[in-house]
């Protein structure tokens, strides 16, 4: 997840993310790492305006705003 510290959309994200990950510990198994993109001028440059992003293996799941069907279903198909 491209976050940036201070943002409360990204501070809510995380927490739907977290809750996400408990509720599918059992089927699922998922980590996700935080990227601060104020750390890397690249990711500020491409992220500056739409944090927080979720993305899955370079595949942007969602932009600002938590969708838990979308991250779900890439989570099953991989």
């Amino acid at each position: 997840m491209y976050y940036r510290a201070g943002c409360h959309l990204c501070e809510q994200l995380i927490a739907e993310l977290s809750q996400l990950q408990q509720a599918l510990q059992e089927t699922i198994d998922f980590d996700f790492e935080l990227i601060d993109i104020d750390q890397d001028a690249a990711l500020r440059k491409r992220y500056d305006v739409d944090v927080p992003v979720v993305a899955l293996n370079d595949e942007v799941l969602c932009y600002h705003f938590f969708d838990a069907d979308t991250v779900r279903q890439a989570l099953n198909h991989g």
